[in-house]
């Protein structure tokens, strides 16, 4: 079957045929296109027919490859007297601007730059990183500008770190139980940062929102109550547990640090994960270890008690009977004499409404999912590969997390 005929079936262009395919010096397939006779060019800029001005010289486009063989289409460009525009270039169906790449070729590569590394996805398919960065962001430009967001109601807000030292994104992900995906990437976790992504929603999309999860970062909990205050907002069971963990481990070192300088016996030694774990996560020797030291009577021992006896709370399900075992484990962790713990008891007596409010969503909605997307960012910047810039990264993390919409094709080749 002639190569034509294979190309009239997957990719056929109006106003456009293939005349000839010949081989090429670097053993890659050459297909010349012409216009058809009597087809007017389409102006790039206003998109309407216009007469022509004249050609420029053969210019080669990057096709998808068939049987390992690389593809090339080679056309003339034509100018148009635009009444309106002045002289443009035309535009073509099968690539966009001044892209190398055509159309199919750019979905093709941003299919497998899912799948593989960009550095990968270049070595395998014969080309660049550049541009499969380039098809990527073609594929991501579309689908930023068609997807949908009205069918959002549960939205988290987290912040991560992308470069070493105070260099952080704001991430706003849609967390609903049908869909799950990234809305937003935002530079630094200001005030002005979240601002940007409620306005640019505008005030419908915002008063649909019912859900919200965040952590206690202050700008975030000012911005949604300005901003969504019909909303329930769910604080981040993630980080109130990170934080009571926090406070068991200081505890732990100010006393090993105290029993060293005082000369008692080191029984605190290679305990810390015995603490921080979970009952049913240790290993056996550390199962060992911590029944060792749970028979003396320590600071830390409290204060593992108190965490341990914490975990109760989040099995309620009535926010009533919720509400009463915090402020009954708070009223005694404030009589532990644990100072670590009883700054811990401040910061969820400032915040007790937020977390008693993932009861009245009835634990439909947590943080959790938001932490499990931002695992997926780092092996995204990873198998990204060479990025040097945050837009490099933000094309990288729309393309993986974003679920966008992609470009029609005619024919799919994967």
């Amino acid at each position: 079957m002639d190569v034509k005929v294979i190309l009239n079936q997957v990719e056929k262009y109006k106003g456009f045929v293939y005349r000839k395919v010949t081989w090429g010096r670097s053993n890659e397939l050459v297909v010349a296109i012409e216009p058809r006779k009597n087809g007017r060019p389409i102006c790039s800029v206003c998109g309407k027919k216009r007469p022509g001005y004249d050609r420029q010289p053969l210019r080669r486009f990057q096709y998808v490859p068939l049987w390992g063989l690389m593809v090339y289409f080679v056309y003339a460009m034509r100018r148009v007297q635009c009444p309106t525009c002045g002289v443009r270039v035309e535009a073509v169906p099968w690539a966009s601007g001044k892209r190398r790449l055509t159309r199919s070729f750019c979905l093709f590569l941003a299919q497998w730059a899912k799948r593989l590394s960009w550095e990968e996805t270049a070595r395998v398919f014969q080309t660049s990183w550049n541009r499969v960065y380039d098809a990527v962001r073609e594929v991501v430009e579309f689908g930023l500008e068609h997807r949908d967001t009205s069918d959002v109601e549960a939205i988290g807000v987290d912040e991560i770190q992308y470069q070493k030292g105070h260099h952080y994104l704001t991430l706003v992900y849609q967390i609903d139980a049908a869909r799950r995906r990234l809305l937003y990437i935002g530079q630094d976790r200001r005030v002005r940062t979240l601002l940007r992504f409620f306005h640019d929603q505008g005030k419908d999309w915002c008063s649909r929102i019912r859900f919200v999860c965040s952590d206690m970062w202050k700008p975030y909990l000012k911005v949604i109550a300005k901003k969504v205050p019909q909303a329930l907002h769910v604080l981040d069971r993630f980080h109130i547990v990170a934080k009571l963990n926090e406070a068991v481990d200081k505890v732990r070192r100010t006393e090993v640090k105290r029993m060293k300088a005082e000369g008692y016996e080191d029984v605190l030694g290679k305990t810390k994960y015995c603490f921080l774990k979970k009952p049913e996560n240790l290993t056996p020797f550390q199962t060992v270890r911590l029944t060792d030291v749970l028979q003396y009577d320590l600071r830390s021992v409290r204060a593992y008690l108190l965490k341990e006896s914490f975990q109760l709370f989040w099995t309620y399900t009535s926010p009533h009977w919720a509400a009463w075992y915090l402020r009954k484990w708070c009223a005694r962790a404030m009589r532990s004499r644990l100072e670590p713990v009883k700054q811990f008891v401040g910061t969820i007596r400032r915040h007790e409404e937020l977390i008693l409010n993932w009861f009245k969503a009835r634990k439909a909605y947590s943080s959790g999912v938001v932490e499990g997307l931002n695992r997926k960012v780092n092996l995204i910047t990873r198998k990204s590969y060479g990025h040097r810039s945050l837009e490099v990264l933000e094309i990288a993390l729309y393309h993986t997390l974003g679920d966008l919409p992609e470009p029609a094709a005619a024919h799919r080749f994967w």
